[in-house]
Order: structure tokens, then C-alpha cells, then sequence
């Protein structure tokens, strides 16, 4: 008998993540439904999206948008229901009725559409990786179920693949594992490695980043992403935010994660047990497979992606990441293990920094530098976590981190 199609919504229709799971639900019309769509202000291509998957429900943040998405609707004879303005993403997560909700959206804005979604009993499939590290916590008491997390991110994905092969049942990605069944116990991993591209700067000396432009952190070297993520990239920020979502999903120390600069991104992250192996999970350098068990686990779609050519001859390469000029990733440890709020500051901060850093504001180095400077000012508040803490400690770190931009007292490192 068929397995009933699921009902998908899909928020951040429009970005890399979005368009890409189209892709997918377009190439299995037998497994998947588009329920509800939502971006950002990418009217025109929305409009064509809702065109193409007949989706019911569909939310446009850029209230001035909405009237050309509108019309593109209407003259196309399709009559929809559109939801404008920063609650539509939360709106369309929480009432679309969809078994599967992609968050696909950048940055913080994705935390309260996350909670919605968890809040409605979907399935979360989620590529919005700084709703979990702003809002840890809170996402973890809106879970209401094991599995109901499915993580999209590639590096998190082949973690949560990989973990299948042993015993490890815990954190809020606690999957359905082929591998473990019947095992009970002690978790057997020992070690979490998420890999990273080493980005456009890789082998780079330090002094040489205060020269970087804003179109050259935009040069990412295998994948094609929005502005801030490619920027993320460059300063490995993203990587910083990876690794503290492993930390969530997994329920794996902040000391047992590494991060490992492997170019080629074939291998997408591997899990050390603890008997000495390692499982890695390799596929091409894309997101398609990914994105497809985000919305099929624990089953695998098929033909998503062209399998690695094992006839092949090909190298890959490994080196450890040079903190001295990256230093992102060890500074979202220290912020992590601070306080519940201190990556929200981190995120925040850096969001900012980013945006002055594009406008010619600042300096590549100091991106993260502003960060820094930022969470030595920050004092979080005591008391049980709220979501209004959480946005208040976001608010005060956008003022704070514009602040120092402004007077020009975060400068790029010697």
C-alpha cells in the first residue's frame, strides 16, 4: 500500500534552500504536497512557485510586496490566501496543517516560526540553524516527541546518518536508527567531527584578511548561497553555529566536537565511536540529498542525486582549522557554554557586523572581532529563559554591536 503523501510547507520558498526543495517534491509528485510557501520579498518568484505547486497558503514578509504578488495571482486565475509581514512565516508554520515544515529561512527571524512549527505537532525539517543556537532551550521544551526535529544542514545531516551506525540516544535529534536497533545503554560515540570547506580565505595569513572585499567573502568555493551565509562561511561563523547546533541536536560536549577543513566537502561530517572507528558520510558537494530526508526521514527518496564515481581517480584533502586567523568557532564555544542567551548575542552581533561589513563599514577580520567585543559586554539576566529574554538579549547586542561599529572601537586584528 502507498504511503499517503505528506503535506509540506515550505518557509524561505525563495532562497537556496527553498528552491532546491521544489526541486525535489517536483521530482516525487507521488510523495509530497505543497500546502503553504513563504519568503522573504521575491514576489515574482513566488508567485510562480505558488503557480507551479497550487499551494493554498502563502506568506510574503515585505508587506509592500504583497500587492505585486497579489496581482501576479489573480492574473494568473489562481485565488490564495496571502499572509504578510514578519508573523507570516509564524503564521503559515503554526495553522498550514503541513506533516513536514522546512524552515528555510536565514537567520534568527526563523526561531518563532520553529517554535510554531513544533508547537503544531509537524515534523520539523530544519535548515534554519540559528533558531536552534539562539533558542536552545526554548526549542528543546517545544519538541514533543523523538524524531520530530529532522536536521537539513548537510553537515548535521550526515551526523544524524552516520549515528544510525551505533548506540547514541540522545539530545532532540534522536532518530529512528536502523543501525541501533534493539541496542540499549551507554551512548558509544566518542566524538563529533563536522567538516568545513575552509572557505574562499583558506591557508590565508591573518595580516592578509584586513585586505578582503566584500565581493571576495561572496566567492564561496562549492556552494551557492545567500549573502550573510556566504559571508558566514568565509569568516566561519557558519561553522561556528554548526557546531553549537551539533551540540543541541546531539547532546555531544562542546570538547568532543572538532572541526576538521576538508576542501573537497565530499565527506560531509563524520561520527568517532568508541571502539576507534569512524563513520562518514559522503555524497556530492549539495544539498539535494540533505534536503530530501529532511523531508522523507527515516525513508530515502530515490535518484536525488548522482552517487560519487568510485571508478574515479580523486583526492581528498584534510588539515586542522587555523583558529588564529578563525577564530569563530572557538569564541561560539565560550559564548555557549556561558549562558543560555549568550549565542543569541553572538548570532546577533555577528548579523550586524556583517551588514557593516558589506556596506563598507568594517573590515573583514573585525566581523568577528565586533562579535567578540559585544559578548565581553553582555550580561545575561537571571531567571528562567523566555522568549522574550532571548529577544531581548538580541535587541541589546544589535544596539551594543552597532554602537562599536559606529565608533569605530573594533578594529581588525594585527
Amino acid at each position: 500500500m502507498a504511503s499517503p503523501k505528506r503535506r509540506v510547507a515550505i518557509l524561505g520558498s525563495t532562497g537556496s534552500i527553498g528552491t532546491q526543495a521544489l526541486e525535489v517534491i517536483a521530482a516525487h509528485p507521488e510523495r509530497f504536497e505543497v500546502v503553504a510557501l513563504a519568503a522573504g520579498t521575491n514576489a515574482g518568484l513566488l508567485a510562480e512557485q505558488v503557480r507551479e505547486t497550487r499551494a493554498r497558503l502563502v506568506g510574503i514578509a515585505d508587506a509592500a510586496a504583497a500587492g505585486e504578488l497579489d496581482a501576479a495571482l489573480r492574473a494568473a486565475g489562481q485565488t490564495v490566501e496571502i499572509l504578510t509581514g514578519d508573523s507570516a512565516a509564524v503564521q503559515i508554520a503554526a495553522e498550514s496543517g503541513a506533516d513536514v515544515v522546512l524552515n528555510g529561512m536565514t537567520g534568527s527571524i526563523g526561531l518563532q516560526p520553529t517554535l510554531a512549527a513544533l508547537n503544531s505537532g509537524a515534523t520539523l525539517a530544519l535548515a534554519n540553524k540559528e533558531s536552534l543556537v539562539v533558542g536552545g532551550a526554548l526549542v528543546a521544551e517545544a519538541v514533543q516527541r523523538p524524531g520530530q526535529i529532522v536536521p537539513v544542514d548537510s553537515e548535521h545531516s550526515a551526523l544524524a546518518q552516520a549515528l544510525s551506525s551505533g548506540r547514541h540516544e540522545r539530545g532532540l535529534c534522536s532518530l529512528p536508527a536502523s543501525g541501533a536497533a534493539g541496542l540499549s545503554g551507554a551512548s558509544e560515540v566518542s566524538r563529533l567531527v563536522v567538516t568545513a570547506s575552509g572557505g574562499p580565505f583558506r591557508g590565508w595569513d591573518p595580516a592578509a584578511l584586513a585586505d578582503v572585499a566584500p565581493a571576495q567573502a561572496l566567492k564561496h568555493p562549492n556552494y551557492a548561497m545567500g549573502r550573510v551565509v556566504t559571508t558566514n562561511s568565509a569568516t566561519m561563523v557558519n561553522k561556528a553555529l554548526e557546531v553549537i547546533e551539533a551540540h543541541l541536536l546531539f547532546d555531544i560536549g562542546l570538547e568532543e566536537i572538532e572541526t576538521v577543513v576538508h576542501p573537497q566537502q565530499w565527506i560531509h561530517s563524520m561520527v568517532q565511536f568508541c571502539d576507534g572507528s569512524t563513520i562518514a558520510q559522503a555524497g556530492q558537494p549539495r544539498m539535494l540529498i540533505p534536503i530530501a530526508l529532511g523531508l522523507s526521514w527515516p525513508e530515502r527518496l530515490t535518484e536525488v542525486d548522482a552517487p560519487i564515481d568510485w571508478t574515479q581517480a580523486m583526492q581528498w584533502d584534510f588539515e586542522p582549522l587555523d583558529e588564529r586567523a578563525f577564530p569563530a568557532v572557538a569564541l561560539a564555544k565560550q559564548a555557549c557554554a556561558a549562558s543560555d542567551t549568550h549565542m543569541a548575542v553572538y548570532n546577533a552581533a555577528n548579523e550586524q557586523a556583517v551588514e557593516a561589513f558589506h556596506d563598507g563599514r568594517l573590515s573583514f577580520p573585525a566581523i568577528v572581532s565586533t562579535v567578540e567585543a559585544t559578548l565581553e559586554r553582555y550580561t545575561p539576566s537571571a531567571g528562567t529563559l523566555s522568549l522574550a529574554e532571548v529577544l531581548e538579549a538580541e535587541t541589546w547586542a544589535r544596539r551594543e554591536a552597532d554602537a562599536l561599529i559606529s565608533a569605530a572601537t573594533v578594529q581588525a586584528p594585527a
